[in-house]
């Protein structure tokens, strides 16, 4: 069965991605899965200069996900080039880079220097990050996005990603501002900001305080939003949260996402990806499909509840135009 999509115009051999912040630089999963297997990978979110991130402690587990606040700790534009997309490079599968800045002319200088370069097929906007400042800032204001997206859209040529925040009372308007900036996919979702406590001493569980839950908690937060999303845009959605078997990837798959991203469930099972990958097919063919696109979207909803939906679509629609027109 062919398996593959395309996406902005960048062709990937199926719909499986290793999500950014849970794969490290690829790297470090090697020895455990045959990487070349994967539909792409988004390695962790690069930033324009070093970055240490929070103070720890950095992760905590809740029941049925995980929270962290790492802070995008990376070393920077300059040793991603050096040490790390070169191996990426080689491995033979599109590299999806994540890029975070503080102002839209970080991640305008960001796309910048990675435009043209050997192994970067497309680049994926962290708009939504909630545990830095600046972060999900970006994506939490239509006005905002459409800013970076666009400065992003002057600095290069390749397929960009956008990836929200479910931090929002409405991702359609965001959605549907980075599409009108030149966006050619949207990615949903990032975690949800949430917090741990450890009562007996009377502290937070993390270093931050607050952080980002992900994991199987947020997969009904994250399919809502794809699912509204889809009905409002004309550019792909790829699916992401709490993503862990074949059912969870139909799932997103049928209510609209192209293609998904796993995150979380390789910290607990590493081969996650490939053993989606494995069983694809056999879950398509049970649909009465011999294509991944015969069945994207086709999710049935009772008439009554199409119409209800599409006209809080149009109703989103409208607001968000509004708002562009009044600047």
């Amino acid at each position: 069965m062919d398996l593959s999509v395309t996406i902005g115009g960048a062709t990937f051999p199926n719909p499986i991605m290793a999500a950014s912040g849970t794969f490290g630089y690829a790297r470090e999963m090697e020895n455990v899965l045959d990487l070349k297997r994967l539909g792409a990978i988004v390695p962790k979110t690069i930033t324009l200069h070093r970055r240490k991130g929070n103070l720890p402690p950095r992760t905590a587990e809740t029941p049925a996900g995980l929270l962290n606040s790492i802070g995008l700790d990376n070393d920077g534009v300059d040793a991603f080039l050096a040490d790390h997309i070169p191996y990426l490079a080689e491995i033979g599968v599109p590299i999806v880079v994540s890029i975070a800045g503080k102002t839209v002319e970080e991640f305008a200088e960001l796309a910048r220097r990675l435009d043209g370069r050997a192994g970067v097929t497309a680049l994926e906007l962290n708009v939504s990050c909630p545990n830095v400042s600046g972060g999900v800032d970006f994506g939490a204001d239509a006005g905002m996005c459409r800013r970076v997206v666009r400065a992003v859209r002057g600095k290069t040529g390749l397929p960009i990603f956008v990836k929200l925040t479910p931090n929002v009372t409405d991702i359609v308007s965001i959605g549907l501002a980075a599409e009108d900036a030149g966006a050619d996919a949207l990615t949903a979702i990032n975690t949800c900001l949430g917090m741990a406590v450890d009562w007996r001493r009377r502290v937070p569980r993390l270093g931050n305080v607050v952080g980002g839950l992900s994991g199987p908690a947020i997969k009904p937060v994250a399919l809502r939003a794809v699912y509204q999303l889809k009905g409002a845009v004309s550019i792909p959605v790829i699916g992401v949260g709490g993503i862990a078997t074949v059912d969870d990837c139909m799932e997103f798959f049928v209510v609209g996402a192209s293609a998904v991203q796993v995150g979380t469930a390789s910290f607990y099972r590493p081969t996650a990806v490939i053993d989606i990958l494995e069983r694809l097919p056999e879950a398509v063919r049970t649909l009465g499909a011999e294509t991944l696109s015969g069945i994207v979207g086709t999710i049935r909803i009772p008439a009554g509840l199409r119409e209800s939906r599409g006209s809080r679509v149009a109703a989103d629609m409208s607001r968000w135009r509004k708002r562009r027109e009044d600047g």
